[in-house]
């Protein structure tokens, strides 16, 4: 492949304009090189802002993200800003930053651009953790809020995330108005910007004080539940490279949990993450260090955040000395479990998932006589739902979680927080202990009482145009011609979330109070269900399977599991067949 006159003018533009010398530098080289693949990658079509903001590899071109994407972003955003909140200016922007390559970089370049267009900046000089920034937002009452991250990816990514006047991340409309306004950004030299030390000056540029933080912890220690039993848990605990450390062993010290064992190589930011192959605690070997070092100190609990700390990962000792990693949504379950049994009662209580993520969330709420709601996937429907239900007085928020490994409890912070979470689940694990009882015994008994609910992810990868055809094909299959059993289970009703329709067994329909979506569900005889998406960010199509068990007396774990396990077996043999 040859690098073509349109390419290379393409490529000459975005040079001139490109205020990053590192940037220039590579497109040079890639040129010298007549490296057409890469040039064309770089150029093919922009990154595309949505609801996640932006996120994708770092590099030189509109395809990637860089300090011109970053740039142009900003003063979209701003422009949107200043249209849509009338009190912009006054409330300003709360701007943070992980310890990936370039992310302060990009905070600093967001700050200058906030600080031209007239808007008060509160821009964090040092790494925070995602939910710290979020909590920045309510903290500040502040118009919007940024945060450079790219949570979980690769080294190679980085990335750039919204949250709204309401401190939760943006929403459509919002994201179309703010993506509407970057296309009519001009080149660099025509934004605004502004040098930081004279924006502090004029009173528009102020750097956070450690206070703010302070007061994140005092609601992080408020959020407990039993604080007031022995703290004689201990713990092992990795940020795996990223910025959750010193928060998060300052939150579990405020809370009286002080036998804390950090895992040191991994202790400090370091956005080249080198003692992993994937920052992500879901990925296989990721919290090798974490669970050697358990093993060394003999810890009850094993608790990693991902690289921003809005999430967590959890492993628990068992009564044969040996660690079990649950799952997000067992997780989920115990801290549902925990908090609607343990939590203050009174009317109201509702408790959200997202609908990939387990029902068994849905019968510990009606146990308890409380609301459980779904949300498309994304935390930002959690939070944007119980702010909702809140403002109309329906509900009050307890918890809400998402399978992977995403979860907050109460008001705190309008996203998912993995500090938080990490505070309220040691909590949990003192009130086990001073029953004399684990963790793992605590989910025994929550399956036992609920209906042991077992759930399968599967996700085929189909790139390219090819592929794209075959993810729509087999979605579009499924969506013609509804089976009326899958893997032997009745059908008793089908959900599109496309037309926002619920479709019964008897052809009974009415509507479903989600934001429409390329989602396909089932519900199946027994309390079973499948479901089918896209992903949306990857040449993937995603499989989710849920299975109901209810345990016989004196049946075995591990008897009811492989009873669970079968049945997943049936439903993604079932599903297959279909899907071809």
């Amino acid at each position: 492949m040859s690098i073509t006159e349109e390419l290379k003018r393409s490529i000459e533009a975005w040079k001139a304009d490109d205020p990053d010398a590192e940037t220039v530098s590579e497109l040079g080289a890639l040129l010298q090189a007549g490296d057409a693949d890469g040039l064309e990658d770089r150029f093919r079509g922009s990154l595309q802002f949505g609801t996640a903001g932006l996120r994708g590899l770092l590099g030189a071109g509109p395809n990637r993200m860089n300090r011109k994407v970053v740039l142009r972003a900003t003063a979209g955003l701003c422009a949107h800003l200043l249209e849509t909140v009338p009190d912009a200016k006054e409330r300003g922007v709360c701007i943070g930053f992980d310890g990936r390559k370039n992310s302060q970089v990009f905070a600093d370049d967001a700050a200058r651009v906030v600080a031209g267009f007239g808007i008060r900046v509160y821009a964090f000089d040092r790494v925070v953790p995602t939910p710290v920034l979020a909590f920045s937002c309510l903290d500040k009452r502040a118009a919007a809020g940024i945060m450079v991250t790219a949570s979980h990816n690769p080294p190679a990514y980085n990335g750039y995330k919204v949250y709204w006047e309401n401190g939760a991340q943006i929403i459509p409309p919002i994201d179309g108005g703010i993506a509407k306004a970057i296309a009519a950004v001009g080149g660099v030299a025509s934004i605004p910007q502004m040098d930081l030390g004279e924006a502090e000056d004029e009173g528009l540029y102020t750097i956070p004080s450690d206070q703010l933080e302070r007061r994140y912890l005092d609601g992080v220690r408020a959020l407990q539940v039993h604080p007031g039993l022995p703290r004689d848990v201990s713990i092992a605990y990795t940020a795996l490279h990223g910025v959750g450390n010193a928060l998060a062993l300052a939150a579990l010290a405020d809370a009286g949990f002080t036998n804390v064992h950090s895992v040191p190589e991994q202790a400090e930011p370091d956005g080249a993450f080198p003692t992993v192959e994937f920052p992500n605690p879901e990925e296989a070997g990721a919290m090798d260090l974490v669970l050697a070092l358990a093993e060394q100190r003999g810890t009850d609990l094993v608790m990693a955040n991902d690289p921003d700390a809005d999430r967590l990962a959890v492993a628990v000792r068992s009564r044969d000395g040996g660690y079990v990693q649950l799952t997000g949504n067992e997780v989920g379950a115990l801290l549902g479990h925990y908090l609607l049994d343990q939590g203050p009662a009174g009317d109201g209580r509702v408790v959200i998932n997202t609908i990939v993520s387990s029902p068994m969330l849905g019968a510990i709420a009606e146990q308890h006589g409380a609301r459980w709601e779904q949300t498309l996937t994304g935390f930002k429907w959690i939070a944007n739902r119980a702010m909702e239900l809140n403002k109309k007085g329906e509900a009050r928020f307890v918890f809400g979680y998402e399978e992977a490994l995403g979860y907050t409890v109460g008001r705190l912070v309008r996203d998912k927080d993995g500090i938080g979470t990490a505070v309220v689940f040691a909590d949990m694990a003192a009130w086990c202990k001073s029953r004399e009882r684990t963790l793992l015994d605590e989910l025994e008994q929550a399956w036992r009482r609920y209906g042991m609910y077992l759930s399968r992810q599967v996700s085929e990868v189909h790139p390219g145009v090819e592929g794209a055809e075959k993810i729509r094909a087999a979605m579009e299959t499924v969506r013609k011609a509804p089976p009326a059993a899958i893997g032997g289970h009745e059908v008793t009703a089908r959900l599109d979330i496309l037309t926002a329709e619920r479709t019964t067994k008897d052809g009974a329909t009415s509507a479903i109070d989600l934001p429409k979506g390329n989602v396909l569900a089932f519900e199946l005889a027994g309390g079973h269900r499948v479901m089918l998406r896209p992903s949306g960010t990857e040449p993937k199509i995603k499989y989710y399977f849920d299975v109901r068990v209810d345990m016989q007396d004196g049946e075995t774990v591990d008897a009811a599991k492989a009873r669970g396990e079968a049945l997943l077996d049936a439903l993604a043999d079932g599903l297959a067949a279909l899907t071809g």
